[in-house]
């Protein structure tokens, strides 16, 4: 193996899956100031993500809506006021 090649704050931190609360391990290079105890009992790093494969839809086969903003209903309603106004021409 090469010497040298890797980065130096190579570490293992835990991503944290927002939507279901599941754990994963991974060496990364992430910068994070939060930390968390891991299965183990150890404290590592932590990282917070919306949405990993134990989450996904195409992992898990079941479908989820995350819509915490309202997103949709702010989509048609700014879609009904752009279909009321008359087009001018001229």
């Amino acid at each position: 193996m090469k010497k040298d090649i890797h980065p130096k704050e190579y570490r293992p931190v835990v991503f944290v899956d927002n939507s279901n609360g599941e754990q994963f391990l991974i060496s990364s290079t992430i910068k994070t100031t939060e930390k968390v105890k891991f299965t183990d009992g150890k404290e590592y790093p932590a990282y917070h993500v919306e949405i990993s494969s134990s989450s996904h839809p195409f992992y898990t086969n079941q479908e989820k809506t995350l819509d915490s903003a309202g997103r949709v209903e702010k989509f048609k309603t700014r879609q009904s006021k752009a279909s009321a106004k008359p087009v001018k021409k001229g």
